[in-house]
């Protein structure tokens, strides 16, 4: 289990998209856009959308527990400052509950569980 800094999580507050990777339990990886939130109550992040228990991402995570995040902006272009915070962890498909964190989530929803930070440009 890894924590985030409370400079990573300020920049996750400041963010609405992620890229979300999965995989088939062949191994065939999967990656998508989605919404997130970050979970202090559980040290996660969940991952979100208005269908989700319809999408490979979820069926992918029923089948295979082993997800990642990547959320990354430009903090500027002049000079070059990229900024980039990796999850990975181990996720799990939640059916309901999600509609309350509201916009951009729908009942079913993804959980990811804090293993591994990497960062860059944010700390």
């Amino acid at each position: 289990m890894a924590d985030l800094t409370f400079a990573q999580i300020d920049y996750l507050a400041g963010q609405r998209l992620d890229r979300l990777a999965t995989a088939e339990v062949e191994g065939k990886p999967h990656v998508v856009p989605t919404t997130f939130r970050h979970n202090a109550e559980h040290n996660a992040i969940d991952v979100g959308g208005i269908r989700v228990a319809q999408t490979k991402k979820y069926r992918d995570v029923q089948a295979n527990p082993s997800a990642a995040i990547v959320i990354d902006d430009l903090e500027s272009v002049d000079p070059w400052r990229p900024r980039m915070l990796e999850i990975r962890g181990r996720a799990e498909a939640i059916a309901e509950g999600g509609e309350s964190f509201g916009g951009g989530f729908g009942a079913a929803f993804i959980r990811i569980h804090i293993e591994k930070v990497n960062a860059f440009g944010i700390d």
